[in-house]
């Protein structure tokens, strides 16, 4: 495959991530720190068409007014140098010890309206920037112990927390849509809101629903052994998949934050074939972590790695989809009659009920005797997945 990636594609890196110095719980850092324009710049060499940020990847914590302005003009015509877009922004509500409990759902008051404060202030920089979305991922929202935490409450105020920054964005004008990133474990030993059904549940609840969806991240579902390929399905049914991390992963064990396809390579071929097929029109957005072993050359080309993945899925998805025994493979096992609604067009419960086809003379035993033939159809994914067709 020649294709190199285009601005077209949406491909978007997080400051964190090619600028992780590789430092995990049981060893230093072997990187240096990475300059943010540098980021901005060496991306844009690459092919990708957007940067996103948590507030304190831009701006140091505690930096003051003069060095948070100068930050901001040096990212700002790192942009304007190479035409990268800012798509999303994000707090980091997770660092700093005074997050150690949480930032929304904290017990100490105090700390839920600095932490409102501190997301409101990078909202205002988002917009400023043009970013549409704003992604907000509870990582110490959660306990370790169950009696540190009365669930109610602690929903009720991660309810008002969310309702205040929507209503921020509506009365500030900043045209934003928040997007909530659920996930299991780590670094808290249960995280409030952990799948992307808890998400979707919770999201029904708030007062402003109609702008609040979700960014979900491969390893995150599959943390917890959920298919990922699913979850993602559902939240475009229900129009809530506002943003997307994509990585790799590999079973329900710690984040690795893998390059993507470098974890369950079947289900990223049926994710890409999904986001291509099912109406998703934003960012492909990379969540990884450039392996430890690496140096700082070999952060790009894990970079460059996690979009020529993507690149090479979506021809591998593009050929499954027109291959004419893939086409006949999933009429033989029925796939496009789930399209077709159970109930005919004004047909009523009372109709059905009367529909002597439907439950007397329907022969149970004769419909058993029919295969599905998804074995053959899944065989056929796997080959295209593989380039062997």
């Amino acid at each position: 495959m020649n294709e190199q990636p285009t601005r077209a594609d949406k491909f978007s890196f997080g400051l964190w991530t090619v600028g992780w110095r590789a430092v995990d719980p049981f060893g230093e850092a072997t990187r240096p720190a990475l300059d943010p324009v540098e980021a901005v710049r060496r991306l844009a060499e690459l092919g990708a068409y957007g940067v996103t940020f948590h507030d304190d990847d831009l701006i140091p914590f505690g930096a003051d007014d003069t060095e948070r302005d100068r930050q901001i003009r040096r990212f700002k015509q790192a942009l304007a140098d190479t035409g990268m877009v800012v798509p999303m922004a994000t707090t980091n509500l997770f660092t700093h010890p005074v997050f150690r409990d949480g930032g929304l759902t904290s017990n100490d008051r105090s700390v839920r309206r600095y932490a409102l404060r501190k997301v409101m202030r990078n909202m205002d920089l988002a917009a400023e920037l043009g970013a549409e979305t704003y992604v907000l991922w509870g990582g110490r929202e959660g306990s370790e112990t169950d009696a540190a935490k009365d669930v109610a409450a602690a929903m009720d105020r991660y309810r008002e927390g969310i309702d205040t920054l929507a209503q921020y964005s509506i009365d500030q004008g900043h045209g934003l849509k928040l997007a909530l990133e659920p996930k299991p474990n780590e670094p808290r030993g249960d995280i409030f809101l952990p799948t992307i059904g808890h998400a979707l549940a919770f999201i029904s609840t708030l007062h402003h629903h109609e702008m609040v969806g979700l960014n979900p991240e491969v390893g995150h579902e599959q943390m917890a052994g959920l298919n990922f390929v699913h979850g993602i399905g559902q939240a475009l049914w229900q129009g809530k998949l506002f943003h997307i991390d994509l990585n790799g992963q590999k079973g329900p064990r710690y984040d690795q934050d893998l390059i993507f396809g470098h974890g369950d390579l079947l289900s990223a071929f049926f994710l890409v074939d999904l986001l291509e097929n099912g109406g998703y029109e934003g960012p492909r957005h990379f969540d990884y972590k450039p392996l430890r072993t690496e140096d700082s050359d070999g952060v790009w080309a894990s970079a460059a790695a996690n979009m020529r993945s993507y690149l090479l899925l979506r021809e591998r998805a593009r050929a499954f989809r027109a291959d004419p025994a893939v086409q006949d493979a999933l009429a033989a096992s029925r796939v496009p009659e789930l399209s077709v609604p159970t109930l005919s067009p004004g047909e009523t419960p009372a109709d059905l009920r009367a529909d002597t086809s439907a439950y007397e003379d329907f022969d149970p035993d004769k419909a058993a005797e029919r295969g599905y033939g998804f074995v053959r159809l899944s065989q056929l994914a796997v080959e295209h997945a593989l380039g062997a067709r």
